[in-house]
């Protein structure tokens, strides 16, 4: 009986870079049945960078993926076939961390930082936050593709790279570790499409009743994390994702209640894509002409279906 009644429940592949803090709505909605309620059995792909998680999406590896917009947006505005359809962070809850000796961001002059992709997320963020101390790229410093988060606090203390922007919880476990905090991203990048939903057109169109019963139980599983008295039920779900301490688990999940990481209906606000776009083109990814362009990777039918 339970071979036929896994049988019968909709099917969903959902891949990104790390599978890590971000994903919590997901996590949670397994943990908890939502998925199982909802009939729906969704498989996680952890690709290792959020360029491949993206590039999966396209080739057909996976349905959705979670990850930066940058990738999707590049492929739209070229006339690719990648579309946004829902928000999952429009914060980052992340900390510029270095090694020890380097106490202020002017120091990172000729330091190498770390990165996932030099097209998407955490190089595009890094630089806008340098360049707001004078420091550009390239020139005045360089990368290193190192990978996602663990990746990249492994190469900081194995000395591959000097510095480099950190999430939740791993930015409280380099802090506490002795590692210097150069500052949080927010204070540079307020608001932004830091990691979306997304698929490819035809597979969307294809498929709306999963697509809208997947992020209904998304929607659900937010709330639950924004939950005072759900605290002692998501914490644990959060260590064990993020491989983190209790402790810091919980310091992560107050700071990603108290900057609004998850949107409570999965929206992306105007002014939080209108930055990813800006970044694009500050950072050489997109041609400033086709900045009013940027919009059509948009694909609110599934979203404004559930709001009707």
């Amino acid at each position: 009986m339970h071979a036929a009644s896994i049988s019968t429940k909709a099917q969903v592949t959902l891949a990104g870079g790390a599978l890590g803090f971000n994903w919590l709505p997901v996590f949670v909605a397994e943990r908890l049945g939502i998925l199982e309620r909802h009939g729906l059995q969704v498989t996680l792909k952890r690709m290792g960078t959020v360029d491949k998680a993206t590039a999966a999406v396209r080739s057909g590896e996976a349905d959705l993926a979670i990850t930066p917009p940058e990738g999707a947006i590049a492929d739209a505005i070229s006339g690719g076939r990648l579309r946004i359809i829902a928000g999952n962070a429009n914060r980052l809850p992340m900390t510029l961390v270095a090694h020890p000796r380097i106490k202020h961001i002017r120091d990172l002059k000729g330091c190498v930082l770390g990165t996932s992709s030099m097209t998407e997320g955490t190089a595009i963020y890094t630089m806008a936050m340098l360049a707001q101390h004078g420091l550009k790229y390239p020139g005045d410093y360089e990368f290193a593709v190192v990978g996602v988060h663990p990746e990249r606090w492994q190469a900081l203390q194995d000395g591959r790279i000097d510095a480099a922007v950190q999430p939740v919880p791993l930015n409280f476990v380099a802090i506490d570790a002795g590692y210097s905090n150069l500052g949080e991203v927010t204070d540079a990048i307020p608001e932004i499409a830091f990691t979306t939903l997304i698929g490819v057109d035809g597979w969307l169109e294809q498929n709306q009743a999963k697509i809208r019963t997947l992020l209904i139980s998304l929607i659900q599983a937010t709330h639950i994390i924004y939950d005072p008295s759900q605290e002692n039920v998501v914490v644990p779900i959060l260590a064990e994702i993020t491989k983190s301490s209790e402790s810091h688990s919980r310091r992560a999940l107050a700071y990603m209640r108290e900057k609004a990481l998850f949107p409570p209906r999965l929206e992306i606000p105007a002014p939080a894509f209108k930055t990813t776009v800006d970044l694009m083109i500050q950072a050489g990814l997109l041609d400033s002409a086709t900045r009013e362009r940027a919009a059509v990777v948009l694909d609110t039918r599934h979203l404004d279906a559930l709001a009707g």
